[in-house]
């Protein structure tokens, strides 16, 4: 017999066991949709807008080089040939390599106190970039930074879906990751304003440097404090919506709550399971057209043939579209419990952008090259935000799932090698082998999405039909499937 959450009785109630996976009474629990609805307002306003300002300060550290560029940066430093190329190209060697790492220690430590300490990182990074002399020195800094900034995006994920289910993820990583392409307008309004400040004794570059580092700084501490561990420690939060927080993680996020970090294990799948090398491909593929709009969005708008100010001014528009884009294409997702055709059509439209300013002669047809670039960049982020949150889904054990995030993210992340080596000073200000690739990885991955979400609908028919039953993913409480794939009772969730 169904009945609501009563805290009185539940109290005592252990977390599911996870040698045995048995089902606890907790999954034929009903949940009150108003005090449900009361908890997640409560859970959006008190982490939603501070995570969303974390990943704005490391967006904006990470990306303002290109607006620095257009002030003259490489002509302070005397960079030379490929030298801002390779600066760029750096930055990703440590973000790719050590977003795995930290993300144990989130795992272990929480999110909320690892990550404001590496913002405090790249916040002083950002601002020692205004201290550089030379190439040497913006070299070294860049490493340090993508060190700094390698698990903001994997730990954010993995912290949000320890606070929502798998319906609610998406929505809510999208606002967070909204705040990336935000970023590219602020950052194109601050180097708007900084750059028409004419002072004898710092440039307008390095004054964007230490205005953005400085935020950074001081909103990392903000954060560390402000930041609950994990649920149950939620300040904000009674005792009865604690309980409620945990019953409803094991019916729809994961097998276990504060499951104790086995390295081993977590890494196994990465040699046993098939699965984990087309989650791979989906990630590498979708970050080239990412990384190369979040790198070269301000060059590319410099092919309309405007001054230094107007371009930063132009690139704006196109940001802010994007961010609606995410939280359009993510809420959409959620609503309709959907990943792949999401992912699909939005790798479409950023190809189709990227393929109209590898074809058009873009001083003839202005409007037409600016239109391209809001399809750039309407397309460009979803993709990732959906794609991160479909492998979570797809993954009960916290263990793995911590793994995987920091994993595909580091891969994706590695696309912004590609990306950097495709846009080359050489084929400056047309860049058509790069737009070329870009458009090449976009419309692969869109069709490999698409083929993926499929598989997965044909597996959970073929398994309905194997059982004489007609699951969905949600049908299945998350906390009885301890063995993820294997468990005949596991349901893709598409």
């Amino acid at each position: 017999m169904s009945h609501d959450l009563d805290l009185e009785s539940k109290k005592d109630m252990s977390v599911i066991d996870a040698r045995t996976g048995s089902e606890t009474p907790e999954s034929h629990l009903v949940i009150d949709k108003s005090e449900e609805r009361r908890l997640l307002r409560k859970l959006d306003w008190s982490l939603l807008p501070c995570l969303a300002i974390m990943y704005l300060c490391n967006a904006l550290d990470k990306g303002n080089l290109g607006n620095a560029l257009t002030d003259g940066l490489d002509k302070d430093l005397h960079l030379v040939g490929n030298q801002y190329y390779l600066i760029v190209m750096v930055f990703y060697v440590p973000l790719c390599l050590c977003g795995t790492p930290i993300s144990l220690w989130i795992k272990r430590w929480s999110a909320a106190r690892v990550l404001p300490l590496m913002m405090l990182g790249f916040g002083s990074m950002a601002m020692i970039n205004a201290a550089a002399k030379n190439f040497g020195e913006l070299f070294f800094i860049r490493i340090i930074l993508g060190i700094c900034e390698s698990a903001m995006l994997p730990g954010v994920v993995f912290y949000l879906s320890s606070f929502y289910t798998r319906t609610e993820l998406a929505s809510r990583i999208g606002i967070f990751y909204s705040a990336a392409q935000i970023s590219g307008a602020f950052s194109g309004l601050i180097s708007y304003g900084v750059f028409q400040v004419n002072s004898p004794k710092i440039k307008g570059w390095q004054m964007l440097f230490i205005i953005e580092g400085g935020f950074t700084i001081i909103f990392a501490t903000i954060a560390f404090f402000f930041l609950p561990l994990r649920p149950e420690t939620h300040w904000i939060l009674t005792p009865r919506e604690k309980e409620l927080c945990r019953i409803r993680i094991l019916r729809n996020s994961s097998s276990v709550i504060n499951e104790k970090l086995n390295v081993g294990d977590a890494f196994r799948p990465f040699v046993q399971d098939w699965r984990y090398i087309i989650w791979a491909l989906l990630s590498l593929g979708l970050g080239v057209p990412l990384a190369g709009i979040g790198n070269f969005l301000p060059q590319i708008v410099a092919r309309l043939g405007y001054n230094k100010v107007k371009t930063n001014l132009l690139t704006v528009a196109p940001n802010i579209v994007g961010a609606l884009c995410v939280i359009l294409f993510t809420q959409s997702s959620d609503y309709f419990r959907e990943r792949s055709f999401h992912i699909t059509f939005a790798l479409l439209v950023t190809m189709i952008g990227f393929v109209i300013l590898g074809t058009i002669d873009v001083l003839s047809h202005k409007a037409v090259a600016y239109f391209a670039c809001f399809l750039l960049s309407a397309g460009s982020a979803s993709p990732s935000v959906l794609t991160s949150t479909w492998y979570n889904n797809n993954s009960p054990s916290e263990n793995k799932r911590v793994v995987l995030t920091a994993v595909m993210v580091g891969i994706a992340n590695s696309s912004g090698l590609i990306s950097s080596n495709v846009f080359r000073a050489q084929d400056a200000p047309k860049y058509i082998p790069a737009l070329s690739v870009s458009a090449a990885f976009g419309g692969a991955t869109a069709l490999l999405a698409f083929s993926w979400g499929m598989y997965m609908r044909y597996e959970n028919k073929r398994r309905n039909l194997a059982q004489g039953v007609n699951h969905t993913a949600l049908d299945v409480p998350t906390e009885i499937l301890g063995k993820g794939h294997a468990d005949p009772r596991f349901r893709y969730f598409l």
